[in-house]
């Protein structure tokens, strides 16, 4: 198996949370790690800086919440300004993935395991990261083997 892929650390950006997500060095699984309230866009940026260094990340995957129909608004616009401070602090390569639906596939998984009220706060952001990280090592690996 190859294992030079290197971590990745996926973020969920929100005004107020976002969740982290990690994947292992070979790029097969992405795990939710939690989720941080740091208070503003550069402290924000500052801890996933931090994060992605600490745990030895190659790239930072930040989720683009476009519209349904696939345009860009106003949601897009501040995610863009987030990743634009990250890239004046960090060396880290930055990309982005369309993560249209994974807020409502976390919701719905909570619902399933019976997650409620204050935990589901806790967890929501950081299942959402795992599921846009999770979609782009799919993606990854599937444009590898075309």
């Amino acid at each position: 198996m190859d294992t030079t892929h290197g971590k990745y650390l996926a973020v969920d950006y929100g005004d107020v949370r976002s969740g982290l997500a990690e994947c292992d060095a070979s790029g097969l699984i992405a795990s939710g790690i939690y989720t941080i309230s740091e208070g503003g866009m550069r402290n924000t940026a500052l801890r996933v800086k931090k994060e992605a260094e600490q745990r030895g990340c190659v790239r930072i995957i930040i989720g683009l919440p476009k519209n349904m129909d696939g345009s860009e608004g106003a949601k897009v616009d501040t995610v863009r300004a987030f990743a634009d401070i990250l890239r004046e602090i960090t060396d880290i390569e930055i990309d982005f993935c369309d993560e249209r639906m994974s807020t409502m596939l976390a919701h719905r998984f909570l619902d399933t395991s019976l997650t409620y009220g204050k935990k589901r706060k806790q967890v929501v952001d950081a299942l959402s990261a795992e599921l846009i990280l999770q979609s782009y090592l799919d993606k990854e690996r599937a444009n590898k083997n075309k």
